[in-house]
């Protein structure tokens, strides 16, 4: 099947429920929007295998506009909507992009390619427009995942890749159920949010609630109006919930009486007081709607303390781990009583994974293979060679371990990957090509680093003698403006040494971070 294929399929197992909640739109009312809008795009000159690029928060033109696209036959090209006009230059480039759908906020004067509004009222539905007989093994969707300035990582994906990924979470079908609600507030363009907040929903017949804004008012509305069953979000933002739910606990001077029920639930339970501990359950659980039932994090790892809070609630909470390469959730784990911190339990699904090069301690290299799994980078065979063995086997550059229950850790990650609180990555060789373009620095290191409590992109500059704190400090600033504002580099030092180097002439970048905790630069 295609994806459009696999939407027919869904709906013809539920054509009244809603689809998109908000909106009051049935599974059977949806493909009148996409015809309607695949008839806009073809009558704006969009043909059979072009790439068009999407560029808009999570509003309900962006799901059918994807499905207009390839209902046309085309491929979509995931715009992040936190990058700066030169970067959606490039990738519209390097892709032979030539139309954008976007919301009217993004639109520039762009040389490369056209943009068209994505809220443009449609046009009267061809009766003789017909989908595209697109084959399962085409692409579906264009990904960058580093380098959208400089050497391009650019990742395609074929509907087989994200119908598989949708399958996948089969895994924890005791929680998606159909016409449940699904709430969809993670962005659409970054892979998470497209399996967990698209693909999952779609495959078990759920709703989505879409939500453009991370404003936490509007999130709490929502909860308290459609009440949602299954809500996926980065880390971060269960912590600052329990942070919040605490606090609001503590300032009612009850958190001693809480806190001692919801660890000692079992016990109480077997004496006769469970109706305390679902009392207080439910007085929390109502924060989110009263109705939810799960909870995905992905994008970062979780800390154990986090999922202990919200299991002991009566909500299920579950780690994801994967990639854009591997159409997000690759592995996943169960709730469990107690959990080794870091854990993101098995690989899900038709997918397999190894663990190579283990040290003493069992930490090695993950490689994984399955239908999620995608075929090599798109026209970059030198990293396709480097990353794939000879038995399909990617390597992830992710090191981790497995427990006595099967279960994978994540240990270090051998790639210069930066994973922020927020979980978004940010690719070191991207900001230290932007920055050797400074004149004075002979060489610059960009590393994950811990300032303040925060992770955050840290730099390291070799210069010459004659460059000054205030000088590099300007030049900095100013090459941050040419990137997303999550990838700027606000924390630096700077040195007149040479930067440790491998036989390769490679950056020693975990000996320049030891260099740095030991003071042997100078911090601006």
């Amino acid at each position: 099947m295609n994806m459009y294929q696999f939407f027919e399929q869904t709906m013809e197992k539920c054509p009244t429920t809603l689809f998109l909640v908000r909106e009051k739109i049935t599974f059977a009312d949806f493909p009148k929007l996409v015809r309607a809008r695949a008839t806009t795009l073809k009558n704006a000159g969009v043909v059979p295998g072009q790439t068009i690029g999407v560029l808009s928060h999570n509003i309900p033109e962006f799901i059918v506009t994807l499905f207009a696209i390839w209902y046309l036959g085309g491929r979509v090209l995931l715009l992040d909507t936190n990058l700066t006009q030169t970067e959606y230059d490039n990738m519209t480039r390097l892709t032979c992009c030539e139309f954008v759908v976007a919301e009217k906020s993004f639109f520039y004067d762009a040389r490369g390619f056209k943009f068209f509004d994505i809220q443009t009222p449609d046009a009267d539905v061809d009766a003789d427009l017909m989908p595209y007989p697109l084959d399962a093994n085409d692409i579906a969707t264009l990904s960058f995942t580093s380098g959208s300035t400089g050497t391009p990582k650019i990742v395609p994906l074929t509907h087989f890749n994200l119908i598989e990924c949708a399958n996948s979470f089969d895994d924890f079908n005791e929680w998606f159920k159909p016409g449940g609600i699904l709430y969809g507030f993670l962005p659409l363009y970054h892979i998470f949010g497209f399996a967990a907040g698209f693909l999952a929903p779609l495959h078990f017949q759920m709703g989505i609630l879409l939500q453009p804004s991370i404003n936490p008012k509007l999130i709490l509305a929502d909860f308290k109006e459609f009440k949602p069953h299954v809500i996926p979000s980065v880390p971060k933002m269960w912590e600052l919930f329990r942070k919040k739910i605490i606090e609001e606990i503590k300032a009612q001077k009850k958190w001693w009486l809480v806190s001692f029920v919801l660890k000692n639930q079992v016990w109480l339970r077997k004496i006769g007081l469970g109706f305390i501990v679902r009392k207080i359950q439910n007085t929390i659980k109502a924060i989110f709607g009263g109705r939810v039932e799960l909870l995905i994090a992905g994008g970062a790892a979780t800390k154990p303390e986090v999922e202990t809070f919200y299991n002991n609630l009566g909500i299920a909470f579950i780690q994801g781990y994967g990639m854009t390469e591997t159409v997000g959730p690759f592995c996943g784990s169960r709730p469990l009583k107690k959990r080794v911190p870091f854990a993101f339990g098995k690989p899900l699904g038709n997918n397999e994974c190894e663990i190579r090069e283990k040290d003493t301690d069992g930490i090695g290299m993950l490689w994984v293979r399955g239908h999620q799994v995608f075929s090599g980078y798109m026209n970059n065979p030198e990293a396709n060679k480097e990353c794939f063995d000879e038995r399909g086997f990617f390597k992830t550059g992710d090191l981790v371990y497995m427990d006595k229950n099967g279960e994978l850790h994540f240990a270090g990650r051998k790639k210069q990957v930066i994973v922020l609180d927020s979980g978004k990555n940010v690719y070191p060789d991207e900001l230290e090509a932007l920055f050797m373009d400074i004149p004075g620095v002979k060489n610059v290191a960009v590393f994950e680093h811990v300032v303040g409590g925060k992770t955050v992109a840290y730099g390291v500059f070799s210069v010459e003698p004659d460059m000054t704190a205030e000088r590099l400090a300007k030049s900095v600033a100013e090459m941050n403006k040419r990137v997303a504002q999550y990838k700027w580099v606000t924390h630096f030092a700077m040195t007149t040494d040479d930067l440790p180097m491998t036989s390769t002439q490679k950056i020693k970048h975990h000996v320049v971070r030891q260099n740095l905790i030991d003071g042997k630069y100078i911090e601006i």
